[in-house]
């Protein structure tokens, strides 16, 4: 078959680097949806670096919209936040690399704590300090066994706490949804009525006044039953509602440059192994990010870029640095730009899209973008 598309003039466009852009407007307006929701005050979660957008840059946009605290995974998380000015209280839990007591006093972190053995260590730590008290939330296990003091260990749990009220002040109790994202209040019943129990347990321990919370997004969105004192908001931040009852905006763009353009002649293979042959003639693109960068590797046929407002599917495998698209008739300079994902909705593919091609989710694929792609803001 002789081809008849043309090639385009040769043209010397400048490329521009992988970009992740994050965009605080929205962020904040995913925040006030939250406010809309609930009475409790909110906690933004920029843990993993703000979901992959820069936790300073998501913490400054829920605070201006709103949030009153502030959640990471690690104590030493908050060390950037501090640095950058931010004051809000912000919570620790999980700490994979431990506590450090006299950093969590003086950066004023909580610590959550999830074990009997925790608490023993961290009021151990906390003895021989004079700086003051490690102020902790008491982490119950609501059903996850995934982290949290199980409600038969509570006794032991509270007995230590008041041994240890020198070196530690119990102001909050926490737990987690183990079926958030179905969005159902009777699958959530029984972490509620845990949460009561833990709360009243510590109250009659003597401790309090207490801030309660085990909500995070979908609960916020689905289920006013679970919101007590303060709802954890952190995919919501970025416009993922695991429940996908609620709409929110995405608030990242990825975008990449053309790095390569050509025109092909039907039964054309395409990438590695030639999985894929063309079945006309047609351009193909290359755009200059591929699994290192955080694209899956495994999509479904359906997954696409946006250029010039044409959504183009993705041919052929992921490479590490490359994928190939189809623009069709589309001639594609050298330089032109590729949206990967974005807010805008129409051709722009969104989080959810993606996630959906390549049988994951949305959290996985804007965590998931490389240390290569540069970050800026919107």
């Amino acid at each position: 078959m002789t081809t008849t598309l043309t090639t385009p003039p040769l043209t010397f466009s400048r490329l521009h680097a992988p970009t992740l852009h994050t965009i605080p407007s929205v962020v904040a307006a995913n925040v006030e949806r939250m406010r809309s929701a609930t009475d409790a005050r909110i906690m933004a979660v920029v843990k993993a670096d703000g979901y992959g957008l820069g936790a300073v840059t998501v913490a400054r946009a829920a605070i201006d919209a709103g949030a009153e605290w502030l959640g990471v995974t690690d104590a030493q998380d908050a060390v950037e936040l501090r640095r950058a000015g931010i004051a809000v209280p912000i919570l620790a839990w999980l700490n994979p690399s431990g506590v450090d007591a006299a950093r969590a006093i003086a950066d004023r972190v909580d610590i959550a704590v999830g074990s009997v053995e925790e608490l023993r260590q961290l009021i151990a730590d906390a003895a021989s300090l004079a700086a003051g008290r490690v102020r902790v939330h008491l982490h119950m296990d609501t059903g996850m066994s995934r982290g949290g003091v199980p409600l038969e260990d509570w006794a032991e749990l509270l007995r230590r706490a008041r041994a240890g009220r020198r070196s530690i002040e119990v102001v909050g109790v926490m737990g987690h949804l183990p079926c958030a994202d179905a969005g159902d209040p009777a699958l959530n019943a029984p972490a509620v009525l845990r949460m009561r129990q833990a709360r009243d347990a510590v109250l009659r321990a003597g401790f309090g006044p207490l801030l309660v919370h085990l909500a995070a997004t979908s609960g916020t969105l689905t289920d006013p039953a679970t919101h007590f004192d303060l709802v954890r908001v952190g995919a919501g931040l970025v416009g993922i509602d695991p429940s996908e009852t609620v709409p929110l905006r995405g608030a990242a763009r990825l975008t990449a440059s053309v790095v390569h353009s050509s025109i092909v002649r039907e039964g054309t293979p395409v990438g590695y192994g030639g999985v894929f042959v063309t079945q006309r003639a047609t351009h193909l693109s290359v755009i200059g990010v591929g699994y290192a960068d955080g694209i899956p590797r495994e999509l479904s046929a359906e997954a696409s870029v946006t250029i010039d407002g044409i959504r183009c599917p993705i041919v052929g495998r992921v490479s590490m640095d490359q994928i190939v698209v189809d623009t069709g008739e589309l001639s594609v300079p050298r330089g032109a730009t590729a949206v990967v994902f974005g807010p805008e909705g129409g051709a722009v593919p969104s989080l959810q899209e993606w996630a959906r091609w390549a049988e994951s989710i949305p959290h996985t694929i804007v965590t998931g973008i490389g240390a290569r792609v540069e970050r800026a803001i919107a």
